[in-house]
């Protein structure tokens, strides 16, 4: 499957446009997380475990988006994005999104 973060993907031609696919998780920060990282954070630096935790939800999101996609014959997904938005006091929503699109 092609991705692109943009309206084409070099060096194909988009021949039919199928629609919109997205994919999302939510995920929540766990208790033993917090206090490692709230440590980190008295320190400074980067916080490790919660940067993890949002490139596996990140990659699950894709995921989820492709299979979208591939369900519709697509062979590739322009325009992609990626959002992020706080769901309650301790859990974000990751949501991949994009256009479906078969190439030549």
């Amino acid at each position: 499957m092609d991705l692109s973060n943009t309206d084409s993907i070099a060096g194909e031609e988009v021949v039919e446009t199928l629609g919109l696919v997205r994919g999302n998780t939510v995920r929540a920060r766990n208790v033993g997380r917090d206090i490692t990282q709230g440590l980190r954070n008295l320190a400074g630096g980067e916080l490790k475990g919660y940067s993890e935790l949002m490139t596996d939800a990140r990659d699950q999101a894709q995921e989820r988006m492709i299979e979208e996609a591939e369900a519709l014959g697509a062979d590739g997904v322009v325009n992609v994005r990626f959002t992020t938005s706080s769901i309650a006091d301790s859990g974000a929503e990751i949501l991949a999104y994009g256009t479906a699109v078969r190439l030549r």
